[in-house]
């Protein structure tokens, strides 16, 4: 795998509209338009990644090309955003301004999975091939999209830290969720406040916020400052007050339907998706491809574990990538 600059490969950034919500994506790759069946030039495969919450391109960003890389630079490797969790560039706003609503409520838990959607309906071919990667609330999106899109050409959907069932019921959401569906507001005040500071002093709030680890992804650092927007917090939040309460029963029915297609890897210690998680979704798909982490990785591996983490994926999906 590649390594050196901060900027090994080809990555490409944008700021779209995606059902009329500010959406940022990043492209990793020489591949900037993949709608047009005419370009003889467009590869067989696409992965796409579907991010958690906080659903921001930027976390992924040395992911992406770590993966890229680690896939020997023949496939594109594009993140998406989810709608209203970036903070856009000047002169952009949150919402598009017309008068055409494309979705109703497309901040919420079932609007992100028709974002996705809509996306992937817009900007890839439909004869393009799909590895969807998804993290945490990501892998219940992907799930109700190949539920929703079963015309998708899937090849692979690889559900790391899989939030798909009882979310107020794990340990982290048993905390968290009364701040989020009772007092969420509250937070604005703090956040309106603090948007006002330099970026400079973001950062090293941020910094201080991330001290315990070892080793922390300098994009990490950058994308987090999109936390000072109270814009953004109240998506983000917004979002994750629906998953509290939509995230209840696993779709046991769509993963049986697609067993074939699906890695799962649980971590050993998530408080999001604890351990007898893994342990009963292993008992009711005992040939379904389930892992358990042996690395220690923790939920949020973006912040520190990128590499690791593509290297993993990478090795997973040779057999699948040399039948191609």
């Amino acid at each position: 795998m590649r390594s050196g600059s901060e900027e090994p490969v080809p990555l490409h950034e944008e700021f779209i509209y995606c059902c009329g919500a500010a959406t940022h994506v990043l492209k990793c790759g020489p591949w900037k338009d993949l709608s047009k069946d005419e370009n003889k030039n467009l590869p067989r495969l696409l992965f796409m990644i579907i991010p958690g919450n906080p659903g921001l391109a930027g976390y992924y960003r040395t992911f992406i090309q770590a993966l890229y890389c680690g896939l020997n630079q023949q496939y594109p490797v594009w993140v998406v955003s989810h709608a209203g969790h970036c903070k856009p560039p000047s002169g952009m706003e949150m919402i598009e301004d017309t008068d055409i609503k494309e979705l109703e409520d497309v901040f919420g838990l079932n609007g992100q999975v028709e974002h996705k959607l809509n996306f992937l309906k817009k900007n890839v071919s439909k004869d393009i091939k799909l590895v969807l990667i998804a993290h945490s609330i990501g892998c219940y999106i992907t799930l109700e999209m190949m539920k929703r899109a079963s015309e998708l050409q899937v090849l692979r959907s690889v559900l790391l830290f899989p939030t798909i069932e009882r979310m107020a019921q794990s340990p982290q959401g048993k905390l968290m969720t009364p701040l989020l569906c009772k007092l969420r507001y509250a937070l604005y005040m703090p956040v309106y406040l603090l948007s006002f500071l330099p970026e400079g002093v973001k950062a090293s709030l941020v910094r201080f916020a991330l001290r315990g680890m070892k080793t922390c992804d300098e994009s990490s650092i950058t994308t987090s400052i999109n936390l000072f927007s109270v814009d953004c917090i109240a998506n983000i939040l917004y979002m994750a007050s629906q998953e509290m309460m939509k995230v209840v029963e696993r779709d046991s029915t769509t993963i049986k339907q697609n067993l074939k297609k699906l890695i799962f890897y649980y971590g050993t210690g998530d408080s999001w998706c604890p351990q007898h998680y893994y342990d009963e979704i292993k008992m009711d798909f005992p040939d379904g491809d389930i892992r358990l982490c042996e690395k220690g990785l923790r939920h949020a591996f973006v912040l520190d574990a990128s590499k690791e983490m593509a290297a993993m994926i990478t090795d997973w999906l040779q057999d699948d990538l040399t039948k191609l």
